[in-house]
């Protein structure tokens, strides 16, 4: 099954989050940001993986999420 758009751009706003601290969020600002980008923020606070529907912080799931986001991405790049 590949991934989605909407999938991607999850993916691509998981990876940056800071992944070394959970005392740092992101802000994605409605007005100023891409509308995939907000459907994401939306999308993976549903999923509860973000504290807020505009970003925050990284949930416990979330910063999961995150590693093997981080995984997957190294394994893709040959890194």
């Amino acid at each position: 099954m590949p991934f989605s758009p909407n999938h991607l751009a999850e993916l691509n706003l998981l990876s940056q989050f800071p992944s070394t601290s959970t005392q740092e969020g992101i802000k994605v600002h409605e007005h100023s940001a891409a509308p995939e980008t907000v459907q994401a923020a939306q999308a993976l606070f549903s999923k509860g993986l973000i504290s807020q529907k505009d970003g925050g912080y990284l949930t416990p799931l979330g910063c999961e999420a995150v590693e093997l986001t981080q995984k997957l991405q190294s394994l893709l790049s040959g890194e």
